[in-house]
């Protein structure tokens, strides 16, 4: 009969591209001021990747960096789950192309894409594979490259998002540091954020701002509650809380309906913009790097966006 194990993150790691939009360089190629973009997002600079910065290379360079504060071999790591929306080509996945580059040849390996939402559903998977004992260690990754998919014609949508990678290791546990985890959708509002077409026929992404809005903090304050009674735990036991980075506005409200502090919600979107699937990785790798966290902390993730689909878990700080 099978083992069952306890999971938990061991490595967090994060891959920031080097060049940094500033809200006056989008205002000159769009038609909003820069004020506009911080009254209504909160955002401060995005992270453009640049040509030498594709999906693959970012992917690499944050897995490597978890694998590495994990202190996981090689061999030990038996899959690796990419979460991503912006690949150009659509076949085959990047996920095979980011473990062999990471020398992870024996490791099953596949892309998932919830958007938004992917790093968390992406997490679900791996923690569940080294739960089964399929595996000791699994590798997730969000990886995006927004910034390809985004036109000046769209102010809603170009002012927002950003590129980057972010990646932790899933490692087995004597003790649980991934909690089961929620999910659910709505796929009947599917339109109000997705892929549309402009007058060429060039792919962009379109978003209906206010219902997104509308969405997102009338729906999640009850999975992040629901997260929070799958781990045992409840909203008051909760240290931090990284939920994907939308915008400020709806970050702020989320935590104002769940009654949190400040300064426990994490806002990475200030400086690197919409990051879909990487945004969570990428929030809490900044979280773990400010220094301000302990081991065992618990850490409150929600991921949501297009489909319209969610998903979110509480885990323990590595």
């Amino acid at each position: 009969m099978p083992q069952h194990y306890e999971s938990r993150i061991s490595g967090v790691a994060a891959y920031r591209p080097a060049r940094l939009i500033s809200n006056t360089e989008i205002s000159a190629r769009t038609t909003v001021a820069p004020e506009w973009i911080v009254e209504r997002t909160g955002i401060q600079t995005r992270a453009h990747a640049g040509p030498e910065e594709d999906l693959v290379t970012m992917a690499v360079e944050a897995g490597q960096k978890a694998i590495a504060m994990a202190s996981a071999e090689p061999g030990d790591i038996g899959l690796v789950v990419l979460a991503t929306a912006t690949r150009r080509q659509r076949i085959p996945g990047i996920a095979p192309q980011v473990a062999s580059r990471l020398g992870l040849s024996t490791a099953g390996a596949f892309d998932l894409n919830a958007v938004c939402a992917g790093f968390t559903y992406a997490v679900a998977m791996g923690s569940n594979a080294v739960r089964s004992g399929e595996t000791q260690h699994a590798l997730v990754i969000g990886a995006e490259r927004v910034s390809d998919w985004i036109t000046p014609d769209d102010p809603d949508t170009f002012v927002i998002f950003g590129d980057g990678a972010g990646a932790v290791v899933v490692s087995r546990s004597a003790e649980w540091g991934v909690g089961p985890s929620i999910w659910g959708n709505d796929g009947d509002r599917h339109a109000v954020l997705a892929m549309t077409e402009d007058e060429s026929g060039s792919e962009y992404v379109g978003m209906n701002g206010p219902l997104v809005y509308k969405w997102s903090t009338s729906a999640m304050p009850d999975a992040a509650q629901r997260a929070c009674v799958a781990a045992g735990v409840t909203l008051a036991d909760i240290q931090w809380f990284v939920p994907h980075q939308a915008n400020c506005r709806i970050i702020d409200t989320l935590a104002h309906r769940l009654g949190l502090r400040e300064d426990q919600v994490v806002r990475d979107v200030v400086e690197a913009g919409n990051t879909s699937a990487a945004s969570v990785p990428l929030a809490l790798s900044r979280l773990y790097e400010s220094g301000r966290t302990s081991p065992g902390d618990l850490v409150l993730l929600l991921g949501f966006g297009a489909g319209l689909t969610y998903a979110g878990q509480v885990v323990r700080m590595p």
